[in-house]
């Protein structure tokens, strides 16, 4: 059986876990929980690190920003397809409550809604340097591990890589799309998502929606 990991940290950011997958111009997204980004000990090192907990751990705790939390979980047993560092938790605690967020957003660090509200705002794509410096914080941003199928008429051959998203209001001073992103296809092809597909995805929301 997999080793669990004692952890204990305060949470600096709290995010969807969702995983994309990509068939060239195809795109499918499976709502998985959430990430909690924490600061503190896991295993006895200090670091920061990333845990995963399903849905219903976010709704029965209220993750956010600043809250204390300990637990136990299990390395992931394949870091191309998870963005955390840990899953499979049990043992969760809340050892103290953070403050409500100082400051006006961005970032916005409210208690993060449930999976179907991001599924119904869609995304927008995020430029990775500006997720890394802006956006880690913010209850918006999502960083998802993506695995693209190569050739459709043979799904054994796939790829991996990290792609960074913004739920967020369209105003969001700190958005930045950054270069747009491009699939791989079978016998060299390549398909790039413009502009107009994030355009597509948010068209039924307002600039501060």
């Amino acid at each position: 059986m997999a080793t669990k990991l004692d952890w204990e940290g305060d949470l600096l950011g709290v995010q969807p876990r969702i995983r994309l997958r990509r068939s060239f111009s195809e795109r499918a997204h499976s709502y998985l929980g959430y990430v909690l980004r924490l600061q503190g000990t896991l295993a006895g090192e200090g670091r920061e690190f990333l845990v995963a907990v399903g849905e219903g751990a976010q709704r029965k705790h209220k993750f956010r920003v600043g809250d204390r939390v300990s637990g136990q979980g299990v390395s992931v047993a394949d870091n191309q397809l998870e963005t955390a560092d840990l899953y499979k938790v049990s043992g969760l605690k809340v050892i103290a409550r953070g403050c409500e967020p100082a400051g006006k957003p961005p970032p916005f660090q409210d208690i993060p809604p449930p999976l179907e509200v991001y599924r119904q705002r869609g995304h927008r794509r995020l430029d990775a340097r500006t997720f890394a410096a802006k956006c880690t914080a913010c209850m918006w941003g999502c960083a998802m591990a993506v695995e693209m199928i190569v050739d459709q008429w043979n799904p054994s051959v796939r790829r991996h890589r990290r792609e960074t998203f913004c739920y967020g209001p369209k105003s969001c001073v700190f958005y930045k799309a950054g270069p747009t992103r491009k699939v791989p296809g079978r016998k060299g092809m390549t398909w790039e998502e413009e502009d107009w597909v994030d355009a597509d995805e948010t068209a039924h929301r307002g600039p501060d929606d």
